[in-house]
């Protein structure tokens, strides 16, 4: 297990199909600390209600809640842990000794290369084009509509890509994976 100086944690975040769960995954094992992966708990919390994974609306809020607390609690007393979710760099706002990763997809101009995420979720899960892109419309959608009433008091404007939130935000439109691990690495610093 690899110590990192002043880094006890790590969360991972990044929009479907940006490339989150790949880096932390890579993270992981070169560091040899636990990864937590959020969608992987959220796919199972949805198969308990019977509901698909973009059914957000079925999957009661105080899982959610419960969620949160339980990724916050994480992150303030354990160690060496990497935690891959939507709202972990959220989460980890004034929790010490927590490295806060965001990944974007994004153009020059900073606008959102959704066509790019959806070819990932295609080879990534072996779906449709039209699935695809209609799970990161319609599962973004409903994440930030429940998010936005649990955490941000409705506001319509709140997202949790929000880059004040993190510590470092790579964009996986301009850097491949190796790329994105090196720059990652560096930021941590690994050597």
């Amino acid at each position: 297990m690899v110590g990192l100086l002043n880094i006890k944690n790590i969360t991972i975040s990044g929009r479907i199909g940006s490339g989150a769960t790949t880096l932390a995954k890579k993270l992981s094992k070169i560091l040899g600390w636990e990864m937590i992966e959020g969608g992987a708990i959220m796919r199972r919390t949805q198969q308990e209600v019977g509901a698909s994974i973009i059914e957000t609306d079925k999957r009661p809020d105080h899982f959610d809640l419960e969620y949160e607390e339980m990724v916050r609690k994480i992150l303030k007393e354990e160690e060496h842990r990497i935690v891959q979710s939507h709202l972990a760099g959220f989460d980890a706002k004034r929790i010490d000794g927590v490295f806060k990763i965001l990944l974007v997809c994004d153009d020059e101009k900073g606008r959102d290369k959704k066509e790019i995420r959806v070819d990932r979720l295609v080879n990534r899960d072996g779906i449709s084009v039209k699935n695809a892109k209609f799970e990161i419309n319609e599962r973004e959608k409903r994440n930030l509509d429940k998010w936005r009433r649990l955490y941000a008091q409705g506001d319509e404007a709140w997202v949790y890509w929000d880059k004040k939130y993190y510590d470092l935000v790579i964009n996986t439109y301009s850097h491949n994976k190796d790329e994105t691990l090196r720059i990652a690495l560096d930021a941590i610093g690994y050597r």
